[in-house]
């Protein structure tokens, strides 16, 4: 076939759709009627045109994306069972979370070579750490120290040990021969605990910024640990837009432009009522992330805020990233969203109001010049309670909770966990920021009136 399909449709411009759209609106304003404003104060319109997008370029975005799982670290011999399991059920990556030193060699011998190996320590021991890099040259496998104390310091108001300390043992790490990679960003702490996207890029662009200026080269290849909201096209935006951000910055440093994002759902929206709505969330989440262009998905059970670990919760979720991997080839496209008109406008703009957020952070002498006295944590309050207050007046909505709840649900017998913001006081340097769910006030209420 020589002739092209439809070729005897001329191409419409934009400023045409434009006219015939307002000679549509019968004399009401375009603006007002159309164009929706949201709260990381993007315009959203109506239509997008090619003549009005730009197509960007999105560094080192990934060929593909690993099904991860976190593993809690209590026990050696049954850590080392759930792991063998782990590689038969279709994981490729593995988080390991502990609270104390383990048997390096032990755990790794359980794991496969081809397979990430993310560490979430809650302490920071340097020659823990040294010896983590020294297992990892010997059997092989690509380490993820993820040692962020900047990070700590935001989330639980002091530092490991003290500030000196801690960045002056972190940056004998980064010097060391047994390079792995060893700065994570945790920006899933400012999305749990209610900033808007344009603050979650921002102040992780800040964070890194810190790394950088004080590290330089040596900084190595950064990994960004990202919660996913419920906004699917939004986020997908986010995790381009990062990657854009990221490497503008590395880029006045002479490093490495690329960077390495871990994505899991968000814990803002979940709910303990009508909880099997969570993984409808969870699912859209993940799509999120993989389009978005995420190296590693780590998903969440459906009951992960009121239940122990458990092996059904567990395997639903595996589940979940095994259907869009093998079933729905999410991992067949590369780039999938370039092109969309739609997410091109929406990644552009993100990465414009981030890079001028993180300007004026600078201005103010930085990100812990600024987090210091609380400015951040005032910032995100401010965020978090606004979105509060649309799902309060139940304009932001989840199903089965401020919207079409289930009277005869019933849950008071079935909470494991606490799933509350807790109060521990402490003496703290600085405020820590909180994360905190849209759902539990209204939770605690229902949970009080249970007969």
């Amino acid at each position: 076939m020589t002739s092209k399909l439809f070729e005897e449709f001329q191409p419409v411009s934009a400023k045409a759709f434009k006219q015939k759209i307002q000679f549509d609106l019968d004399g009401a304003e375009y603006n007002k009627t159309l164009v929706w404003h949201t709260p990381e104060g993007i315009d959203v319109k109506p239509f997008y045109h090619r003549e009005e997008t730009t197509m960007l370029e999105v560094p080192a975005f990934p060929k593909t994306w690993k099904i991860g799982e976190e593993t809690y670290i209590s026990n050696t011999v049954k850590t080392v069972e759930k792991l063998n399991d782990l590689a038969v059920y279709g994981v490729e990556a593995i988080c390991l979370k502990a609270d104390k030193k383990f048997d390096i060699p032990a755990i790794f011998s359980a794991i496969p070579v081809d397979f990430p190996i993310y560490l979430n320590l809650s302490f920071f021991d340097t020659a823990f750490a040294e010896a983590i890099q020294a297992q990892s040259i010997l059997s092989g496998h690509q380490v993820f120290l993820n040692i962020d104390p900047i990070g700590r310091l935001a989330a639980d108001g002091n530092w490991f040990d003290k500030m000196d300390k801690d960045l002056a043992n972190l940056g004998d790490l980064l010097s060391s021969e047994k390079k792995t990679n060893t700065i994570s960003i945790d920006v899933a702490l400012f999305q749990n605990a209610g900033a808007t996207i344009v603050q979650q890029l921002a102040y992780a662009l800040a964070q890194a910024n810190e790394y950088l200026n004080r590290y330089g080269k040596k900084t190595g290849k950064l990994t960004f640990t990202v919660a996913v909201g419920s906004n699917y096209f939004f986020e997908i935006a986010k995790l381009r837009a990062l990657r854009i951000l990221y490497a503008t910055l590395a880029k006045e440093y002479n490093a490495g432009e690329s960077c390495h994002i871990v994505a899991r759902p968000t814990l803002r929206n979940k709910t303990i009522y009508d909880y099997n709505t969570n993984l409808l969330r969870t699912t859209t989440e993940c799509m999120s992330a993989i389009l978005g262009g995420a190296d590693t998905v780590l998903n969440l059970p459906y009951d992960y805020i009121y239940h122990k670990t458990n092996d059904f919760g567990q395997r639903i979720s595996r589940n979940q990233l095994l259907i869009l991997k093998e079933e729905s080839y999410f991992d067949t496209l590369q780039t999938p969203a370039r092109g969309s008109y739609y997410i091109e406008g929406l990644t552009q703009q993100f990465a414009d109001r981030a890079l001028a957020l993180f300007k004026e952070i600078e201005t103010g002498g930085g990100f812990l010049a600024q987090l210091k006295p609380g400015l951040i944590q005032k910032k995100i309050k401010e965020s978090a309670a606004h979105e509060q207050q649309l799902f309060d007046k139940q304009e932001k909505v989840l199903l089965g909770t401020n919207k079409h709840p289930n009277p005869d649900d019933r849950m008071k017998d079935n909470l494991e966990l606490y799933p509350f913001v807790k109060t521990k006081p402490r003496k703290t340097l600085l405020e820590p920021i909180i994360p905190r769910r849209l759902a539990e006030n209204i939770e605690k209420q229902r949970l009080e009136k249970e007969i």
